[in-house]
């Protein structure tokens, strides 16, 4: 039997099996309201067979978003259209809905990728950026505004407001973004946070925002519903944010109750240098699941059925998360169901689509 399609727990969340599709911006909102692209987009991922749908990194306030168009939950007109949007994925789909909370901070008002990336002036509808400390991401960017402790306060509030919209709108899980170098990532790593009060300096210091945060979400969001956090294991970067603070970091979590960590890695400096290749990032989370008692998702380069299925089988991480993969094949879960002997979930109006050679591999949604 397949190990990839047996199912896990987070919390009192079970899924189906152990394939995640990880959160996957689109730059395609509205002054952070859902559009029409959203509702095609996610609506075919619905149909994957997934054990998960995290919807991309949405902001918890206007200026949070990596870009204009990112999408964004702060406010009754944005949770108005994200409310059109869950409704017309159940309308249609079962799947599990998470929903990924962040904020860019320095990483903010930028180009989407199609047009460049670079950082957007005040002149091209760009705005003032947010971090730990007055250090821009690139030599180019405007530098960041340094956030005062009544700031801080204010991102707090910011995010447990969400988290409460997210409860109405009916997401099964959250996940708190901590990775890539976005604005929680930055008072992680000691390159980005030259702090010198509470929130700087000593690890337990860089860590204690996103601690402090996880607590709140917890706070507010319903104990039946788990919420994960997504961390970059290193910076790839000498002197930067590594592995064995990552342990030290996914140990707090764990502590806290946190449900599940998510490993990816870098993001954080221009100067990092990755070794991209299969399963490059699966060390770290393999390092992590060692260390800690809540499951572990691997994600990177991970593309076959069978290195997927090594991953879970050999117990590098507990679940694996398509990303790119899966938007270059929305039915990659489908195929590897194939592959591997086991059995998915699909619409009934797909079933007729089953291979010749492949008799009873979908089941009823």
């Amino acid at each position: 039997m397949s190990k990839l399609f047996a199912p896990i727990s987070l919390g009192d969340l079970t899924l189906a099996n152990r394939i995640i599709i990880a959160p996957m911006c689109q730059y395609s909102s509205d002054h952070g309201k859902a559009t029409s692209w959203h509702h095609a987009h996610l609506g075919q991922l619905s149909f994957s067979g997934a054990g998960l749908l995290i919807l991309e990194a949405t902001a918890v306030e206007a200026i949070g978003g990596i870009t204009p168009q990112d999408l964004g939950l702060w406010d009754d007109e944005t949770e108005a259209a994200m409310k059109k949007l869950v409704m017309s994925i159940r309308d249609n789909s079962r799947i599990p809905l998470g929903l990924q909370l962040g904020h860019a901070g320095r990483k903010a008002s930028c180009q989407v990728p199609w047009e460049g990336g670079k950082q957007l002036t005040l002149e091209q509808g760009g705005w003032q950026t947010i971090a730990p400390s007055a250090a821009p991401f690139a030599q180019t960017d405007t530098a960041p505004q340094a956030m005062t402790l009544e700031r801080i306060a204010q991102l707090k509030k910011a995010y447990v407001d969400s988290a409460k919209r997210a409860d109405r709108l009916g997401f099964d899980l959250l996940e708190l973004h901590g990775a890539h170098g976005y604005l929680l990532h930055q008072f992680l790593s000691p390159l980005a946070n030259q702090r010198t009060d509470q929130y700087g300096g000593s690890l337990q210091n860089r860590m204690r925002l996103l601690l402090e945060i996880f607590q709140e979400l917890r706070a507010v969001f319903p104990a039946k519903k788990p919420i994960g956090v997504r961390i970059s294991a290193t910076d790839w970067v000498e002197g930067g944010w590594d592995l064995e603070q990552s342990v030290t970091l996914s140990k707090a979590l764990d502590k806290l109750g946190c449900d599940y960590i998510h490993i990816s890695s870098g993001g954080l400096s221009p100067q990092q240098e990755i070794n991209v290749g299969p399963n490059y990032q699966v060390p770290f989370a393999e390092r992590i699941k060692q260390e800690v008692e809540m499951p572990v998702i691997a994600v990177g380069l991970i593309t076959e059925p069978e290195q997927a299925e090594a991953i879970i089988s050999t117990g590098q991480a507990d679940m694996i998360a398509l990303a790119r993969g899966i938007l270059y094949n929305p039915r990659w879960p489908w195929h590897a169901a194939a592959k591997l002997g086991a059995k998915i979930s699909a619409p009934k109006q797909y079933w007729r689509s089953e291979p010749h050679n492949v008799k009873g591999l979908f089941l009823a949604e």
